[in-house]
This record gives C-alpha cells, structure tokens and sequence, in this order.
C-alpha cells in the first residue's frame, strides 16, 4: 500500500528539523505518523534498527496498544510527518481493510529483523 499516495492531500503536516528527535522510547504516544518526506533513524536501546523514508509507519505499536514507545524515532534530515490519532486510525482500518494489513505487514516485519538481530 502506498501511504504517500494515500495521504498526499493532507496539509496538516508535522516538519521536524534534521537532528530533532519526533518522540522518545519509553514516552507514552497518542499518535502514529506517517513519514512523508526526509529520512528517519528508529532507534532501539540506542540501537539503528531502521533507516525510515517517505512512506514509512512509525509510532504504530503505542496507538495500537496504548503502550510505550517501543523506540525513538530521531529525523536524519529535514522531515515531514503526518501524525495519526486514536479515531483517525480506527476510521481508517474500518474504511481501509488494507491499511490495517499494511499495519500489521509493517509490525510482522520490524519484529522478524528483531528476531533475526538477537
């Protein structure tokens, strides 16, 4: 599924400036993002895990679950995302079954690399 197509007439956009960091490991989240434009580091007990481009989910485990960040998302250049909330998220899983598949597809993948990492 192509989230920047999905989302390209969105304008409200969240900029994060390379360097800055969009949320912490161990913060509480009400929000997944969609990154839209730049490159993003996920960061795991100071730990690259993955390199994010445009297009990429980050911060889905804490909205999915109402957790802690699992990692901290840190931008590598000027960056854009989309910030997803609680209800906006749940309209889109029930308008767009395969959002929540891409969702799922992202998690399933981000923990076989953990697996394979330990």
């Amino acid at each position: 599924m192509n989230l920047l197509d999905l989302f390209r007439h969105q304008t409200d956009l969240q900029a994060l400036p390379a360097g800055q960091v969009l949320f912490k490991e161990g913060e509480r989240g009400n929000f997944m993002y969609v990154l839209m434009s730049g490159t993003a580091e996920i960061i795991v007990r100071n730990r690259v895990m993955e390199t994010a481009e445009a297009g990429t989910i980050v911060g889905e485990m804490a909205i999915i679950d109402d957790s802690a960040r699992s990692a901290t998302v840190l931008a590598k250049n000027d960056c854009k995302f989309l910030p997803i909330e609680f209800d906006r998220f749940t309209f889109l899983v029930q308008q767009k079954p395969e959002f929540a598949l891409h969702v799922m597809r992202v998690m399933a993948a981000r923990l076989r690399k953990t697996d394979a990492i330990l």
